[in-house]
């Protein structure tokens, strides 16, 4: 990729100029010559693991020009391939059945992942090994879908063994499988069920750790071992197991570490409830996580002149900042200043960018130095402030006559 072309900068000139290449987000992944124009890879680079399940992903990142003190934006798209097979978490599944379970209950099983997306991703289920059972498979609020286990025909046989095949759209079609092994026990009538069939509910990032976000709730009439209930997460993703913790006796769902909007403000997972006898139902749970205002302004100086001449042009450019607020709406949107009495002023430069110029020419005479101070403010309440000092001294030019005491 050419960043810099002969029509518009000659060969000579693209030698001398320095440039900068600022990642967006700190990613990685590209580097560029200065002196050649060539944006290319410095590493491998994985789609799955840069932007893991967004539907598009581009790489952002800025090219500072520091001889003309100009910035450009540049983004690059990451194409999916089909690198992935989809994978069980467990090969090897075991499910228990009541000798009196209904024709056409449902097990549910844990859904396959597949990193990639499109027809690259998870598309088809399909279950082999036994004419009694049937393969259902139910989607996610999150779109995934989910394999469940159907009971046709009573049947009094005490074990079964299945075999559960996933596979993507890719071509050729990669192929993930599980083994799953159906005992049939003794009866126990009744399996537990939860109160309702999806629990949502909605919490700010500052939530103080330690706190109940809510309870799950199943009950089973049988009496004795039989009607005992304890919970368990089914299905549940790594983040989503680190924040949260489920009381397996109360179904108190509880919060175990601070959370963090600008980190994952959605969060989906699975509960299971068992009983003595071993039967068990499933709930989903939905976490919306909402934003507070917890991150202040950051402002960084991407290139900056620490000196310039008194004679300098109204409007020369002499700091490139970049501001940003990593909150979301009205708690994102910053408001930036300059300091009172100062002969300069902000421009917006590029989305996030502001450059410094000078609003009117300078005199050495009445300031040889200056220290500029620049003020961000969100639009959070109460508003979170951050500021930053440029330093630059003024440059002497022969403007002043001599002058004789008498």
């Amino acid at each position: 990729m050419w960043l810099a072309r002969e029509g518009r900068w000659g060969r000579r000139q693209r030698a001398l100029l320095c440039c900068v290449l600022v990642a967006a987000g700190g990613a990685g992944g590209g580097e560029v010559g200065a002196s050649s124009g060539h944006l290319v890879t410095a590493e491998r680079i994985d789609r799955e693991q840069l932007c893991e399940s967004e539907s598009e992903c581009v790489l952002r990142c800025e090219l500072i020009v520091e001889g003309e003190m100009k910035v450009y934006a540049i983004e690059v798209e990451i194409t999916d391939i089909n690198d992935n097979t989809p994978t069980f978490q467990k090969t090897e599944l075991e499910l228990r059945m009541n000798e009196m379970t209904a024709p056409g209950t449902r097990f549910s099983l844990r859904r396959a992942l597949d990193p990639d997306l499109g027809r690259n991703s998870l598309q088809s289920y399909e279950l082999s090994g036994d004419e009694h059972f049937s393969l259902s498979v139910q989607a996610g609020a999150d779109g995934g879908k989910r394999p469940q286990v159907v009971l046709g025909n009573r049947e009094e046989a005490a074990f079964h063994e299945l075999l559960l095949r996933a596979s993507d759209g890719g071509e050729p079609a990669r192929t993930g499988t599980a083994r799953i092994r159906v005992a049939v026990l003794d009866a126990n009538d009744n399996a537990p069920a939860f109160s309702q069939a999806v629990y949502t509910v909605r919490v700010p990032e500052d939530v103080p750790v330690g706190s109940t976000l809510l309870s799950v709730t199943a009950t089973d009439p049988d009496d004795g071992v039989n009607g005992e209930v304890e919970y368990s997460f089914a299905e549940i993703s790594e983040k989503a197991s680190n924040a949260f913790h489920l009381e397996t006796d109360t179904g108190e769902i509880r919060v175990l570490r601070s959370l963090d909007f600008e980190d994952t403000d959605f969060y989906e997972f699975l509960v299971q409830v068992q009983d003595g006898g071993s039967l068990s139902a499933s709930a989903t749970v939905s976490v919306s996580v909402t934003d507070v205002n917890d991150n202040a302004p950051e402002i960084s100086v991407r290139s900056a002149l620490s000196e310039i001449s008194e004679d300098a042009a109204p409007g020369t450019v002499v700091a490139l900042l970049h501001v940003q607020d990593r909150d979301s709406g009205a708690n994102g949107e910053v408001r930036c200043s300059l300091g009172e009495s100062v002969p300069f002023r902000l421009e917006r430069a590029l989305d996030d960018y502001y450059s410094v110029v000078t609003a009117r020419e300078l005199d050495r005479e009445r300031a040889s130095e200056y220290n500029v101070t620049v003020r961000a403010a969100d639009g959070g309440s109460p508003s979170l402030r951050s500021g930053a000092v440029l330093a630059l001294r003024v440059l002497d030019v022969n403007d002043n006559a001599p002058v004789f005491a008498e």
